[in-house]
This record gives C-alpha cells, sequence and structure tokens, in this order.
C-alpha cells in the first residue's frame, strides 16, 4: 500500500474546493495527491461541505488523510491520500474560509456542486435566494478582498457534470458580485478566469459493508472515509488559468484549447447510457450498473443509445474516436467491482436528462430522425418519478409526482417535459413524438 512521500505540513493550503463529496476526493484530490508526490509544493485542498457536516466527521479526526482504493476485474490497488489538510462546515466556519480563499497563498477554488448547486433559475439567470444559502455569499466576499489588497485573481474551477460548467459559472458569479460586491466586478472579469471542464470517474457510494472491506485492506485501520473507485478516470480542462496550478497533465489530465466535444460525448454517451440503465434497469429489477449491462435487451438498448443516437450529434476533436469510446464506455459498466447503484445514478433526474437525452433528442428532431432508445428511456424516467421504483430522489420529485398522476399520458408528457414543463427542455415534443412515448409507456407497463 502506498502513501504520500511529501511532508504535508510544509505545505500551503493552495486550493479551496466546495463539494468534497466521494467524487472529489476520487477525482481532483486524486490527480492533486499525484502532483504532490511528483514534489511540487502549494497545493494542499481545504475542503467546504456546504451543510452536512458528515465528511469533516470522517476525514478531519484522521488528519484528512483517507484511502482510495482501484477496482477492476483484475484486482485493486489502495493507497492513501494526502492532498486534503481539512475540512471546514460553510456556516459554523465561514470565516476561516473567506480567510483561505483570499489568502494570497490561494490560486485556485473548485467546486463539485452538482447542477443544483449552482442556482440556477430555469431561463438560467441567478437566483438570489437560493444562491444566498449557496458558495456565492462565501467566495463573493472573498474575492472582494482579494481586490482591496491588490491580489492575483483566482482560477474558478468547476469540477462537475454541468454542461458549459465554466461559463455557466463566470456569468452566475458575475451576477451575484453585481448585486452584493459591485466593486468587484471589473476586477473578477479581468483578473479571474472559470475554463470549461469534463470530469469522469465512477465512484459508487459506500456502504457500511464497503467501510469493512477497506478496513480489511488497510490492515484492520478503520477509515472512515475511504473510496473505492474503478481505475479509469478522465480530466479535460480548458487551458485559461488565472495564475499558478499543479501540473495536472503529468499525471493524465488534459489541458485543451476546446473541452466541448469531450464533454459532449460524455454527457451524451456516458451520462446518457448511465441514466438509460438507471431507470430501464431498475424498472426490471437490477440493483447495479453491472447487472443492467449484462441484460441482452438493455445493452442493445445502450449500444443504440450512445452509437446511433448520440454519436452522430456529437462535433468530434481531431483524434476522438467516439466507437472506441462506447467500446470503452461498456467494458466500464461490465466492472463488477465497483458495485455501482442504478439508484444512485437515478437521483435528480430532472437536472440531468436535459443536457443527457433532451439535447440529443432536439438534434434528432431537427433532422427529422427518430430516437427510439432515448424515448424508452424517458417512459420508464416518467413511470420512474410517478414512484414506480420506489421514493424518488429528485428536487422536483413532489411537482413531477403530481404532474405524472394526470390520466391524460399526452398532458402528463407536455406538462414534464414539453414547453414551459417542470423541466427546462431544449426539446419540444411534436405530435408523433408525444404518440410514440405514449406508445412506450404502454410497453413499459
Amino acid at each position: 500500500m502506498d502513501a504520500p512521500h511529501y511532508d504535508r505540513a510544509s505545505q500551503a493550503q493552495g486550493i479551496v474546493h466546495f463539494g468534497l463529496g466521494a467524487f472529489a476526493r476520487a477525482h481532483l484530490a486524486w490527480y492533486t495527491d499525484k502532483a504532490l508526490n511528483a514534489g511540487e509544493n502549494g497545493w494542499l485542498i481545504t475542503g467546504v461541505s456546504m451543510r452536512s457536516p458528515a465528511v469533516g466527521e470522517q476525514l478531519n479526526p484522521q488528519d484528512g488523510l483517507y484511502s482510495l482504493t482501484e477496482r477492476s476485474a483484475d484486482g485493486e490497488c489502495t493507497r492513501v491520500m494526502g492532498a486534503i489538510r481539512e475540512v471546514l462546515l460553510a456556516d459554523a466556519d465561514r470565516q476561516r474560509i473567506v480567510d483561505l480563499i483570499a489568502s494570497p497563498d490561494c490560486h485556485i477554488a473548485s467546486f463539485t456542486v452538482t447542477e443544483k448547486g449552482y442556482c440556477r433559475r430555469p431561463d438560467g439567470s441567478l437566483d438570489q435566494s437560493l444562491a444566498a444559502q449557496g458558495f456565492y455569499p462565501l467566495l463573493g466576499e472573498a474575492l472582494a478582498r482579494r481586490h482591496a489588497s491588490g491580489l492575483l485573481g483566482l482560477t474558478l474551477l468547476s469540477c462537475d457534470n454541468l454542461a458549459h460548467n465554466g461559463r455557466v459559472l463566470e456569468k452566475l458569479l458575475g451576477e451575484w458580485l453585481a448585486a452584493h460586491q459591485p466593486q468587484a466586478t471589473g476586477w473578477f472579469a479581468h483578473e479571474c478566469t472559470c475554463p470549461e471542464t469534463m470530469v469522469d470517474r465512477i465512484v459508487p457510494a459506500m456502504t457500511a459493508a464497503n467501510l469493512d472491506e477497506a478496513q480489511a485492506l488497510l490492515g484492520d485501520v478503520r477509515d472512515e472515509g475511504a473510496i473505492f473507485t474503478e481505475s479509469f478516470s478522465q480530466w479535460v480542462i480548458e487551458d485559461r488559468f488565472a495564475g499558478p496550478r499543479p501540473r495536472w497533465e503529468e499525471h493524465g489530465a488534459q489541458i485543451v484549447a476546446d473541452v466541448a466535444p469531450y464533454e459532449t460525448a460524455k454527457l451524451r454517451m456516458l451520462n446518457g447510457a448511465h441514466s438509460l440503465l438507471a431507470y430501464c434497469g431498475l424498472a426490471k429489477g437490477h440493483t447495479y450498473v453491472h447487472q443492467a449491462i449484462a441484460d441482452p435487451d438493455l445493452r442493445t438498448l445502450v449500444q443504440r443509445l450512445m452509437l446511433d443516437e448520440a454519436a452522430p450529434t456529437i462535433r468530434t476533436a481531431p483524434g476522438q474516436d467516439l466507437p472506441a469510446y462506447a467500446e470503452a464506455l461498456i467494458a466500464r459498466f461490465e466492472n463488477p467491482a465497483l458495485q455501482h447503484r442504478l439508484a444512485q445514478i437515478a437521483m435528480d433526474g430532472s437536472q440531468k436528462l436535459p443536457q443527457r437525452w433532451l439535447a440529443v433528442l432536439a438534434e434528432r428532431q431537427a433532422q427529422g430522425l427518430s430516437s427510439t432508445a432515448i424515448m424508452r428511456g424517458l417512459a420508464a424516467w416518467l413511470r420512474h418519478v410517478r414512484g414506480d421504483n420506489g421514493p424518488v430522489d429528485d428536487p422536483l420529485a413532489a411537482d413531477l409526482e403530481a404532474a405524472s398522476q394526470q390520466p391524460d399520458t399526452a398532458a402528463m408528457i407536455r406538462a414534464i417535459v414539453g414547453p414551459g414543463g417542470l423541466v427546462g427542455s431544449p426539446w419540444h415534443p411534436s405530435d408523433d413524438e408525444i404518440a410514440q412515448l405514449q406508445t412506450a409507456l404502454g410497453e413499459a407497463r
């Protein structure tokens, strides 16, 4: 088992990360730990939990240390990660968080807050009342202090699945500053950057049984922050930084001029296939991704979604091989060691499906093409939000359930994914598509 080779006590805290869940610890912290082990300095991470103290309660008694185990069909490899210095709680540790971001040692503020954490209204503008409960007040105050102190700007790095995450963050944070810290808006626009990114690594939610497994791997040492993940990891970052950064590209990250082709492929092929497996797999009684992809019907459906429906809508970068990407994704889905739960993927579908499915439907509709795989997945999701698979974990759960109870399925479909529906959608289903979806709903019964 490997352990940090660097002196953690002498390292400055150069990154403050909002939303230090399992994914961030298996991705951003994993790449940063590699950079620190290679001899770089000044990049310890301070994690910020917005509401739950759970991560801090896991890691702070362990001095920020935790184990990461990569699992594949060929075996597993465990190492102790040292890149995280501490975990703070937004309310209880507000002033320390602002002080750290406003410090000359800090060069990067990063985020894994999921789509809903950006606090966008359906029209794309910032919901100021929701934003007041999120990271915006902390970040806004710290940026204003950096501006007043004459410090360099920050790189503000989104590390989540939100489409065009850098541009979205730049716009929304600009709106917050204009309303609350107007003196810093010009400085923010000229001195700070918000690179686009694409992140990819499957990190299943840990269970009590997993923690027991980790304890056995660590020689009977209990690690409350242990993580299991796959060996695959991908991080594509737009080459747009405001100042110093770790040399993540020496450890597998891709620094590119344009993230969009990679982001689109990931959203529409990987994430789109994951959602299909989740809703269709749960409906057929499967629990894990590897079980669902072993179902011949669902495997064929996933291949059709990726290669026949999603791939033709992606404008590839030079050398980007989508058929090879699809093949690699199937192999990842087949990995039985991860125990990746379909219920975890099924969460927050109203926030995810516009980018994963509905954008593809809109493009194919414009070309006069049908999308039978996505339509079947959409029907499975509509039944899921009705409660057919049990309690629904979605910010719009109550509204979706109410809309799904309408006896007229055409009205129900329009109320949820039609123009002005509950789910902000680039797709406006035609009468023929409504009929096709009604048929798919009937087949799902």
